[in-house]
């Protein structure tokens, strides 16, 4: 169905409040939410439409516990995780700028990012290289084995160039962990080959999977060997959980890197050989009944595109309702 944008909006922002988050806590989170429902990243509509996001009772402001001129630690104080990665992110711009590299990492906080596709695209957008790696619970198999050990743990990386940013953002995990909630709740299979059962088998049954694992993003070594590199990152680097070491339920770590490609060849030169880049990969030679070559993130820009200049977004019907039912009532 088609919801209206300011709809979407006004649920959100009513959701946040009644979760307990306050004025300069939801305004961030609503950005970000909203920059990945327009892309069709639906993790709050499903978070909201189930379990809920409530805030943490014991929550405070995040805190800077070690710093450099060129990094930074955070405890999250059990805040939510877009609201630290939102000050993690200011924190990592201010010193590129300041110094041409920025790299700050948080633990302790227990709920989603969100898209982080959002954060390395707003320090492309300033000029800078951003990365970003997301730790969450255990929900994914290294390859060879059926027992959850990693998070989804995914990646982005934003690139600036003369025109819009190249955004890739990517979970290392088969299938993102939203989807598999969704399909849940919907009652919807699973693709084949993403998910396993309790006993390592392989399932479609959404709800087999969520007492099972998922495999990784290629079922392969190749796909394990990303998502530990994202473990390590937002876990040993960072004072956070890892694996089954710690508190998997609530000590979630993030990593984010603010680059200034002054350090190098400079920003304008960047940007003239990123376009270069973006329009050489473009006009490569396409595969019968291939329409357009896309870049990472090029679809999801276009949806939002296309849904900020309507005012209305699709979303399944059934989900939506769901969500709404459970911030304004049947």
């Amino acid at each position: 169905m088609l919801v209206a944008l300011d709809e979407l909006r006004r649920l959100n922002r009513q959701a946040l409040t009644l979760a307990g988050f306050q004025e300069d806590e939801i305004k961030p989170m609503l950005d970000i939410l909203l920059y990945a429902q327009l892309r069709g990243n639906l993790q709050s509509i499903v978070q909201f439409a189930g379990p809920g996001m409530p805030k943490d009772p014991e929550a405070g402001e995040p805190r800077v516990i070690k710093e450099t001129p060129l990094s930074a630690l955070l405890d999250g104080n059990r805040n939510a995780g877009m609201v630290v990665m939102h000050r993690a992110m200011g924190l990592a711009l201010e010193k590129a700028v300041a110094q041409g590299f920025g790299m700050v990492g948080t633990r302790n906080t227990c709920q989603a990012t969100a898209a982080i596709g959002y954060y390395v695209r707003h320090l492309a957008v300033s000029g800078f290289i951003g990365l970003a790696f997301s730790g969450s619970g255990k929900k994914v198999a290294h390859f060879g084995s059926y027992q959850p050990i990693y998070g989804t743990n995914p990646l982005a990386v934003g690139l600036p160039t003369l025109e819009e940013p190249i955004v890739l953002d990517m979970a290392t995990s088969a299938l993102p962990f939203f989807k598999l909630v969704a399909a849940s709740m919907l009652g919807q299979p699973l693709p084949a080959g993403v998910a396993l059962d309790a006993t390592g088998q392989d399932t479609t049954d959404p709800r087999a999977a969520l007492s099972g694992a998922l495999r990784s993003m290629d079922r392969s070594p190749k796909g394990s060997g990303l998502g530990l590199l994202v473990e390590a990152l937002t876990g040993p680097l960072v004072g956070a959980a890892f694996a089954n070491v710690g508190d998997t339920d609530h000590n979630w770590g993030n990593l984010i890197l603010s680059i200034n490609p002054e350090l190098l060849v400079g920003l304008g030169e960047f940007q003239r050989q990123m376009t270069a880049l973006r329009e050489a990969v473009k006009s490569c030679s396409r595969l019968p009944g291939v329409k357009e070559i896309f870049l990472p993130g090029e679809r999801s820009d276009q949806r939002a595109a296309i849904a900020l200049q309507s005012g209305y977004l699709e979303i399944d019907g059934q989900l939506f309702r769901r969500f709404r039912e459970k911030i304004t009532g049947p």
